[in-house]
């Protein structure tokens, strides 16, 4: 929201109040308070008038440290609260004559006690932003609303990425993001996940920690300055100090939550029945036929939205008239070794018979009279759930389980976007800061009963709204995109700035969304969607199965399958790296690279984990022009080199793709392309890539560790199970070991 009328003046009917200067500090709890009278102290009549702002700040863990702006204290606070999960810092708190410091960690902020107002943040010595004159404030807009509002300095040449899963450029330099869940698909500025993030190149990030109406001008209404404000008597934000983008991530997502792990098995190949086309069991069985006769590795089989009768959504009922015997056909589909998942969201149509029952129960939303509060966009009639109420979650999570008892396996949890203002929540909870916070309630809930039921390993969802948290819930894909090129890139730029906001797994559906892509597209979209963190074949109102393209997008939906179930040993700890350390899967390249300045604005590739980029084909044509950092990388298809820093023009076949290998790089590779749960270390292959000598690197497969090292020219293994059979390979080598072996050396390696 923009305050100002350019540098002098304010918008019309726009009021402030800023911080002059420092009151007193005090300390107490390890936390620092100081008080900020909003016009200058010259003499006793001047502490008569106010507004006066307090700011607290404290530490929830090392290197992250929280500001507390605080006008009016006489509100009760309503909820909700994002759940943080901070490890504990003991802060060292210090005074000279100009300043008051708190230090958390290698992070500190500083306050002048003297002078104009002046907040800085800083680690080692180095100023990482600011907050100066007429930066923080007490703003009221034009319809006399109290606003908070925050301006941090942004140093020459910093970037800003993150906010969420945001279509637009990667780089958020000169845009104004909403805070504000909306369902708008992927061509606009609107966006399912939204998250009060955002993380820089200049060694820090910057959490707000508000769940409601957040709005940044990010370089835009001050372009030196990302600002942030929200309708609130009280806000608090963390800066989250790095220094590199990884290590912000890792901080962050300790604060707010790491993602599970998904099951191995959810990393093959997702088929669904598509939104509104028509299909029963035999069209089901047509397409599994289909796939396993053309030798298409399927994992898992959806059922979108009409599974269920039409105009009874949610009702978690088969619709007897096209699927009779539910319970017989997902043991014909288990017998296939298809996992199956169903669609659902979060609100009751008015035929539905959960209507009724969850009116008479209490646990849909309701009006402030009482009423329950209901419109027709989507299903007529339809109402919500109210998960602010533990009765109504066990009720809803009551119906999931009668599906799981079914043979279901996961839920695709779509929607929780549109959630109105003018209701009263169960809990009391206050509707702006709601309407964000509910897609965290209602995938929370959906999780839970997985994790009940079918174990910490296997529990996972295909989720489409989110905010901060919600990382925790996975996986996560990208709405309603088109069956364009120009869709295909806007996908790519939402999944990546999703990543960079502490999201680890990301999707999105091959071919787009709206519309029937023509074959060249598919394929080429193909590429893309099985060399992301999950992959799956989803349309409105046309089938996804490759053949009804064309008999070469069977060949390169086979080719590319295969390709990632045989990375899956690389793709498999990747994932656990996201589990354990909050780092994404698919990595904008500034993640990987940030001291690379060709990094900072690519958003046409990206690293699928630490060693292999990826630059999709947006092309019939197949012509990729894509950027390769420092060192010689080497095509993993083709064998074929090239060193960077340089730009790279290349033209690909359907059946090719720019995918590199970083070099120094060891890939695992697997003995098995048909599945992805398999003993991702039984027989697999370590393809080393320009190993230095002296060089030495740690692969993880599974339970299994191996060690690479280059002894002058020659590659030497050892592997952690003595029994386990493997082989390695370099450029033009392969040697396998037999069981047994711990160790092997590999003849002279060509330079």
């Amino acid at each position: 929201m923009k305050f100002t009328d350019g540098y002098w003046l304010l918008r019309e009917g726009v009021t402030a109040a800023y911080p002059a200067e420092v009151l007193d500090v005090t300390e107490s709890d390890g936390a620092l308070e100081i008080h900020a009278p909003t016009r200058p102290v010259r003499s006793r009549g001047d502490l008569l008038k106010g507004p006066v702002l307090t700011l607290r700040a404290h530490t929830p863990m090392p290197d992250v440290i929280g500001l507390t702006l605080t006008h009016f204290t006489g509100g009760e606070s309503r909820g909700p609260e994002f759940e943080l999960t901070g490890s504990g810092a003991t802060p060292r708190i210090s005074y000279d004559d100009e300043h008051a410091t708190l230090t958390s960690g290698e992070l500190s902020v500083r306050v002048a006690r003297g002078g104009p107002w002046h907040v800085e943040f800083l680690a080692h010595g180095r100023t990482l932003t600011t907050s100066g004159d007429k930066s923080m404030g007490i703003m009221r807009d034009p319809t006399g609303a109290h606003h908070l509002r925050e301006q941090l300095v942004l140093q020459v040449g910093t970037s800003v990425y993150g906010l969420g899963e945001r279509f637009g450029p990667l780089v958020k330099n000169g845009q104004v993001v909403d805070i504000w869940q909306a369902d708008g698909g992927t061509c606009s500025e609107q966006a399912y996940k939204n998250v009060p993030f955002y993380l820089t190149d200049a060694g820090y990030g910057v959490f707000v920690d508000h769940p409601g109406k957040v709005s940044f001008e990010v370089a835009s209404e001050v372009v030196s300055r990302v600002q942030f404000s929200a309708e609130t008597q009280e806000l608090t934000y963390y800066v989250v100090y790095g220094p590199t983008p990884k290590e912000i991530l890792r901080k962050y997502t300790a604060l707010t939550g790491r993602p599970a792990l998904p099951p191995a098995w959810s990393f093959g190949l997702w088929l669904s029945t598509s939104f509104t086309t028509s299909y029963d069991e035999k069209t089901v069985t047509s397409f599994i036929e289909g796939m396993r006769e053309r030798e298409l590795p399927l994992s898992v089989f959806h059922f979108d939205c009409f599974w269920m009768r039409e105009f009874h959504w949610c009702d978690f009922r088969w619709d007897a008239r096209v699927f009779p015997d539910p319970e017989g056909m997902l043991a014909r589909l288990k017998d296939r070794g298809l996992r199956v998942s169903v669609w659902i969201n979060p609100y009751i149509a008015q035929r539905s018979p959960l209507f009724a029952e969850g009116k008479a129960l209490g646990h849909l939303l309701k009006r402030p009279d009482g009423s329950v509060w209901q419109w027709d966009l989507w299903q007529p009639g339809m109402a919500l759930v109210d998960f602010t109420s533990p009765a109504a979650r066990d009720w809803y999570a009551a119906k999931l389980e009668a599906l799981l008892a079914q043979g279901v396996d996961c839920f695709k949890t779509d929607f929780g976007e549109r959630v109105p203002l003018d209701v009263t929540w169960s809990d009391g909870s206050d509707p702006e800061r709601m309407h964000n916070y509910y897609t965290y309630l209602y995938n929370r809930t959906v999780f839970e009963v997985l994790r009940k039921h079918r174990g910490e390993a296997e529990a996972v969802l295909f989720a489409r709204s989110a905010t901060a948290g919600s990382q925790q819930f996975p996986v996560h894909w990208g709405g309603d995109c088109e069956a364009t090129y120009e869709s295909m890139a806007e996908s790519l730029r939402g999944g990546l700035s999703l990543g960079l906001s502490g999201f680890g797994f990301w999707s999105h559906d091959i071919g787009g969304f709206e519309g029937t892509p023509a074959p060249a597209l598919f394929k080429r979209w193909l590429a893309f969607g099985l060399l992301s963190s999950h992959s799956r074949l989803h349309g409105s109102s046309s089938y996804r199965v490759p053949w009804l393209f064309d008999e070469e997008s069977v060949e390169v939906a086979r080719h590319f399958i295969r390709l990632k179930l045989r990375l899956m040993p690389y793709l498999y700890e990747t994932a656990r790296t996201a589990h354990t350390e909050g780092v994404p899967m698919m990595r904008a390249m500034v993640l990987e690279f940030p001291d690379d300045p060709g990094c900072a604005h690519l958003e046409r590739q990206y690293m699928l984990g630490p060693d292999l980029l990826v630059a999709p084909v947006f092309s019939d044509e197949g012509d990729v022009t894509y950027y390769i950092p420092e060192g010689t990388w080497t095509h993993f298809l083709t064998g074929e080199q090239v060193t960077g820093p340089r730009w790279v023009r290349e033209r690909h076949a359907f059946l090719s793709v720019p995918l590199l290998v970083r070099p120094g790089a060891v890939i695992p590779v697997g003995a098995v392309d048909d599945r992805p749960d398999y003993d991702h270390a039984d027989g697999v292959t370590l393809r080393a890539y320009g190993l230095r000598p002296g060089d030495e690197t740690t692969v993880r497969v599974g339970d299994v560790t191996f060690t690479v090292v280059r002894e002058g020219d020659t590659l030497r293994a050892t592997c952690s199970d003595p029994a386990a059979p493997w082989a390695l390979a370099t450029a033009g080598h392969e040697t396998r070991a037999p069981a047994g072996t711990g160790s092997l050396t590999l003849g002279p390696e060509p330079s």
